[in-house]
């Protein structure tokens, strides 16, 4: 009996343990049937999102913040869901915002000769933030540092723009001796380096500077056009030159000498100073005891001026031909206009003196709202600076990645602002960098109330 029993507790043993492993295998099944499918690692598990690009790791740096508005990246792994990662955007990028930097002189007397471009380009982005809702469909914040035009400060205000302030790109840097200062770094950090407010042939270096690319007319072209109008219309006479020596003088000089027809022409006397320097009265000496009666001027507004009222004090009356960078009303304020008068420069936008120009008119408008400096020659190259960013930025909204920034850069094509003169368009490409490349002579003339004004003469000269 006591065996039977033995077997008959066994045998309910066993069932009761089937009937535990029944359920516990049930209920692992129930369990698994209320969870979302898992993905099944095909290419379709998680969408791709079109038109952009994959980012590899050794792209740029990019913020840990993620935006709403921007354009999805895909994964690079499969999800247990369909739906996408964020995007990931580039420094300076946020949902409301896109941030840019600029260097700048602000104070001083080159902040006092320059201040006018850099409100231009910001009276330009508030009406566009204003009237436009900002590019796409965030506010531009220009964040622009006082370098003093000194590359020193250059360098540590730079660092700041890009390390503290976390830019998302270099706007307008400001100065040949400046600007050199920084383009290196901008250029390792992979930082769009857009628009410098510099002449110099150095900037159109795409293959060893690919995040950098020009925006004035290149220095040594406007020495070569001096060199060969000199050679055209004033034969026979001894050619001086008063130049910063930095690449901005220097490219002039350069310019120069390969303009001149030295069967026509010689120049007797290259005079260089120091971009620093407060007195250029020994070198304006120079050129005169030399039998100079022509002069070029690769000087910025303050030392033209100052060696236009030396020549003045020394009853001496060359020809002046001064750079472009000089092309602005302010410098009858600089320089009377009696002793100005003649004086030839070279420019590629339309005068503000042009009201009657719509395009004229609406600048003056958007300094009278937006700005905080009456129109000039200076402010509309700003506000040209700006609309350029606007458009290359505008082609970047699904792509709104420093990378995405600078194709857009690269493929512009004809572009031209309205206050660009007629036939004034800018092409840039992967191989092609340089800004302006086309220009008219302007001559300062003194009006009838004793004031002075620069009035166009000549055909446009393209040098493509």
């Amino acid at each position: 009996m006591l065996r039977r029993n033995r077997v008959w507790l066994l045998l309910a043993g066993t069932v009761a343990l089937l009937a535990l492993l029944t359920v516990a295998c049930g209920g692992g099944e129930k369990k698994q049937d209320t969870q979302t499918p898992a993905a099944s690692g095909t290419a379709t598990a998680t969408p791709r999102a079109t038109g952009t690009p994959t980012v590899t790791k050794t792209a740029t740096p990019r913020a840990t913040a993620a935006t709403a508005t921007a354009t999805p990246r895909p994964t690079t792994t499969a999800a247990a869901t369909p739906t996408p990662t964020p995007v990931v955007a580039d420094p300076g990028v946020t949902d409301t915002e896109i941030i840019l930097g600029s260097h700048f002189a602000q104070s001083g007397t080159w902040g006092a000769a320059f201040a006018p471009v850099l409100k231009g380009l910001q009276a330009y982005f508030n009406y566009v933030n204003a009237e436009k809702g900002g590019v796409c469909g965030r506010k531009i914040v220009l964040k622009a540092e006082d370098d003093q035009y000194d590359p020193a400060m250059a360098v540590e205000v730079t660092r700041k723009l890009v390390e503290q302030d976390k830019i998302f790109a270099m706007i307008a840097g400001l100065g040949t001796a400046a600007h050199s200062a920084v383009w290196d770094y901008l250029n390792e950090k992979g930082i769009p380096d857009l628009w410098v407010m510099s002449g110099a042939h150095m900037w159109n270096d795409p293959q060893a500077h690919p995040w950098t690319v020009g925006f004035l007319p290149d220095y040594f072209v406007e020495g070569a056009i001096f060199g060969k109008y000199i050679s055209e219309n004033l034969p026979g006479k001894n050619v001086g030159i008063l130049y910063q020596d930095d690449d901005f003088g220097r490219d002039e000089l350069a310019g120069l000498q390969n303009g001149l027809d030295p069967t026509k022409n010689e120049l007797v006397s290259p005079q260089s100073y120091e971009p620093t320097a407060v007195d250029i009265r020994s070198q304006v000496e120079n050129v005169r005891q030399s039998g100079a009666e022509v002069v070029v001027c690769a000087c910025i507004p303050g030392h033209t001026a100052e060696a236009i009222k030396a020549a003045t004090n020394m009853g001496w009356k060359p020809q002046f031909l001064v750079s472009y960078i000089n092309a602005e009303p302010v410098m009858f304020v600089y320089a009377r206009p009696e002793n100005l008068e003649g004086t030839l420069t070279l420019q590629a936008n339309k005068l503000s003196t042009w009201v009657d120009d719509p395009a004229v008119a609406e600048h003056i408008e958007i300094m009278k709202k937006y700005g905080t400096m009456a129109p000039g020659n200076y402010t509309a190259v700003g506000q040209v600076a700006a609309e350029l960013t606007v458009e290359v930025l505008s082609r970047t909204c699904n792509n709104l990645t420093r990378r995405g920034l600078m194709d857009a850069v690269e493929s512009l094509r004809d572009y031209q602002s309205e206050l660009n003169l007629p036939g004034v368009t800018w092409t840039l490409s992967p191989d092609d960098h340089i800004g302006i490349e086309a220009m008219r002579f302007l001559r300062a003339k003194v009006t009838e109330g004793g004031g002075g004004v620069w009035e166009y003469e000549g055909d446009l000269i393209s040098f493509r």
